[in-house]
């Protein structure tokens, strides 16, 4: 039978197959355990590693005109997003930063009716900084949970009324984050 690369021949024709044939893997790299004081040779062999290859292939983004990194973020998602149609993103929460929460803040209604926690956008706006670094810390830990909404019924046309539910402000400022970041994919 043809063997593959790396050495093993495919597979296995008997009951015993040749696992310990080499692979392209295998290192003959067998580093010796440091002596004890006094000893003339090591009491025994330590199993050896090669050095990790790094990504060097990687597309890494050029610095920007200070000189510093730039980190391609939410832009990196939508590229990747629209490259691999079928891939899975599973780690986003880091893009959750204190100024997509900003934004997210500076996006939503000013006039809109507060939610259970009663308060309003221009209460929450004294010490935002502090605030959004609180919220996005809590996200971060997973300690956040978002409220309940209020409920609310507007009357209908018909007489009968129309049930409505008004999120909590961070809520609002959450799910406003947590869009931005979806929209991206």
């Amino acid at each position: 039978m043809p063997s593959r690369s790396g050495g093993r021949s495919g597979k296995a024709q008997s009951r015993t197959p040749d696992v310990y044939a080499p692979e392209e893997s295998d290192r003959a790299v067998l580093p010796m355990k440091p002596l004890n004081k006094g000893a003339q040779a090591p009491a025994e062999v330590v199993e050896g590693r090669a050095r990790t290859e790094e990504n060097t292939s990687q597309i890494s983004t050029p610095p920007a005109q200070d000189g510093h990194g730039v980190s391609q973020g939410l832009a990196g998602v939508r590229k990747a997003a629209r490259e691999r149609k079928q891939e899975r993103f599973t780690t986003l929460l880091h893009h959750l930063t204190i100024d997509l929460l900003r934004e997210s803040y500076y996006a939503l209604k000013r006039n809109a009716a507060p939610g259970v926690d009663g308060v309003r956008w221009r209460e929450y706006e004294e010490g935002l900084e502090d605030r959004l670094i609180d919220l996005k810390d809590r996200i971060h830990r997973g300690s956040y949970r978002a409220q309940p909404s209020r409920r609310v019924y507007l009357p209908k046309a018909d007489g009968r009324q129309r049930p409505l539910g008004i999120a909590a402000l961070e809520d609002k400022i959450v799910q406003q984050a947590v869009v931005a970041i979806l929209n991206e994919i």
